[in-house]
């Protein structure tokens, strides 16, 4: 028998996909948004898929701050944009 694949749901299309397919973006302790690319940062993590429409969405319907429990300011965004078009 496989090993089962940890599914997440994108934030975006609400669609579960395999763990490895997504991108992780984490609120760190300190505050800080980052994608983690390891997926073993600690913090509280959130998935999209690495598409930017599915992060448009997510930005979109404000789902990547409910996930994350907290605000994230439009530099933030653009940050995680640039990060999104370099995969």
């Amino acid at each position: 028998m496989g090993k089962n694949v940890p599914l997440r749901k994108c934030l975006g299309c609400d669609e579960m996909l395999g763990k490895k397919g997504l991108l992780r973006v984490v609120r760190t302790k300190d505050g800080d948004i980052a994608v983690d690319l390891t997926g073993k940062m600690s913090g509280r993590g959130a998935y999209i898929c690495r598409d930017r429409e599915c992060f448009e969405k997510a930005v979109k319907k404000k789902s990547l701050e409910r996930a994350l429990k907290c605000e994230i300011p439009p530099e933030t965004y653009e940050k995680l944009r640039e990060q999104i078009q370099d995969e």
